[in-house]
């Protein structure tokens, strides 16, 4: 991987990190590719890691259901559900595909550069 390319993802990937909403399995396959850099497993976690961001990005359609739902609600509160409801519909009007949230943002950076990781 070149070095431009590595500095990138692991920049992303500390704000992936950082970001309150990312998962705990995205976290943990996170840290273990930043723990893999330069080694013989490094392939391995890449893919592993490439892997989990694929499955954590959430596709606006899904956020829309998740926060317009009894679980969304039970999960983020009710005021807070509905704020993300109406963002998320406001960002899908305006041609979003995806969660604006801190953590899917990094995610999706990341998986831009995945040919380029995966070199």
């Amino acid at each position: 991987m070149k070095k431009e390319v590595l500095d990138y993802v692991v920049e992303k990937t500390h704000e992936l990190m950082n970001a309150a909403p990312c998962s705990q399995e995205a976290k943990d396959a996170a840290q273990k590719w930043l723990d893999a850099i330069g080694t013989e497993t490094e392939v391995e976690e890449t893919e592993k890691y490439l892997a989990e961001l694929k499955e954590d990005v959430v596709t606006i359609d899904n956020l829309i259901g998740f926060s317009g739902s009894d679980a969304g609600k039970a999960h983020f509160g009710e005021e807070l559900a509905s704020s993300i409801l109406e963002h998320a519909k406001e960002i899908k009007a305006a041609g979003a595909q995806y969660c604006d949230c801190p953590a899917c943002t990094a995610a999706l950076a990341i998986l831009e550069k995945q040919d380029d990781m995966l070199q």
